[in-house]
């Protein structure tokens, strides 16, 4: 027969974070002492059932406190009586560095109208208030209970309750990846109110909830695509260039770089190609621009006359559409030709975005090299060609004549 325990004890360990603990022998008597530490809470099972509670101080295992082992083993008052009983330690401290984390789960986010994988992650406190209820639906047959158990057997239910709420919320206040990280606060304190019954059904009280970020899961293909399109936009942004431009960037260096690597025949056609490239994308060329000034205008065609035709890139949707077209076919945006290199604007843009040819209606270029003249400039700042005098004007300084055959300005004779 096995010896009789007349001491029962648990000295916890902090680093462990164990819940509840079950000491190894159940041989007691009526006259073992039962230790129970603060923050904790002991229970005795026997055939099944609850035969105690015990908390903080020392306690002497008898009929006085345990009444019901006259029923269960018929043991009088009095005397060293032996019974067996599992005796279960709970701790009830409050650990707060329990993590939780979400799958992916598919979000349309009202700013970029696109569906978009989200993953949340955060922390959760929580503290044992009824030893019992938790002992008998979460520990079973097992020794320990610790926290790792706790975040594997509630991990489902968890992560379902938690989706659920997140996306309820955003969806409902309409709320965008972008700004998504100032509502954090507000969405953790809805989170703790919902599951806070689902806990109290344990023994569980949930002191804290905490969602300490929301971002857009990478690990996914489809988050790489919109993380790397982000970067991008913001690139542009902060670079101070627009889609269109980007893509003659990246174009062109890779025909650079086919230059580079090639050698005799391969070498001139990447030189062609970046040249076409450049040509192609940029509204005429960033090598040979075309010029659209000083030519005279179909009434019926946006482009001027002896212009092929070619495509452009709208400058409010970034979709092509034909030069010859006063619309663009996709968004209706007026097409707003560059006079120098034919590339579309806004309406209300002070420079092209291609050339960065100025786009005021006051604007205007020189006869031989197009490039754009100041007001009253006399000669052209990049070629040196005189300007051709406006009628009434002075032919050396555009200034305005009088009655007089020199002009008062320059004294140039104007006759």
């Amino acid at each position: 027969m096995a010896a009789i325990i007349d001491f029962v004890k648990w000295d916890t360990r902090p680093e462990e974070q164990l819940f509840a603990w079950k000491f190894p022998a159940t041989n007691l008597s009526t006259y073992t002492q039962l230790v129970v530490s603060e923050s904790q809470e002991a229970i005795l099972f026997s055939k099944g059932q609850v035969v105690g509670k015990f908390g903080p101080g020392k306690h002497t295992l008898n009929t006085e406190n345990l009444p019901i082992l006259r029923n269960l083993f018929g043991i009088p008052f009095g005397g060293k009586n032996p019974f067996t009983a599992e005796v279960w330690f709970v701790n009830k401290l409050m650990p707060l560095n329990l993590d939780w984390t979400t799958d992916s789960m598919m979000y349309h986010d009202p700013d970029y109208q696109t569906m978009v994988p989200l993953i949340a992650k955060g922390r959760y406190g929580i503290k044992v208030v009824d030893a019992e209820k938790f002992l008998i639906k979460l520990v079973g047959t097992t020794t320990t209970f610790t926290a790792s158990q706790l975040t594997d057997n509630f991990y489902g239910a968890t992560v379902a309750k938690t989706k659920s709420i997140i996306l309820q919320f955003i969806m409902s206040n309409k709320i965008g990846i972008k700004t998504i990280s100032a509502f954090l606060e507000g969405l953790s304190e809805s989170l703790r109110l919902s599951i806070a019954t689902f806990w109290e059904e344990y023994g569980f009280q949930l002191i804290s909830f905490y969602i300490t970020t929301i971002e857009v899961d990478s690990n996914t293909d489809a988050g790489k695509m919109i993380l790397k399109a982000m970067s991008q936009q913001s690139a542009q942004i902060i670079g101070g260039y627009t889609w269109q431009q980007s893509q003659v960037f990246e174009l062109g260096d890779k025909a650079v770089d086919s230059i580079g690597k090639g050698n005799g025949q391969g070498g001139l056609l990447g030189a062609v190609l970046a040249t076409n490239l450049m040509g192609n994308m940029s509204g005429g060329g960033l090598l040979n621009p075309v010029s659209y000034k000083n030519q005279e205008t179909n009434p019926n065609v946006q482009n001027p006359v002896g212009t092929p035709a070619r495509e452009v890139y709208c400058s409010n949707c970034a979709k092509k559409f034909s030069n010859n077209m006063k619309f663009c076919p996709h968004c209706g945006d007026p097409y707003t030709a560059c006079p120098k290199c034919g590339a579309d604007n806004d309406k209300d843009a002070k420079k092209c975005v291609s050339c960065g040819t100025g786009l005021s209606a006051s604007s205007s270029f020189c006869t031989n090299c197009t490039s754009p003249l100041a007001d009253g400039a006399a000669f052209c700042a990049t070629c040196g060609k005189p300007v051709a005098a406006k009628e009434g004007c002075c032919k050396r300084c555009g200034h305005k004549l009088g009655s007089t055959p020199f002009c008062s300005q320059c004294g140039f004779k104007n006759s």
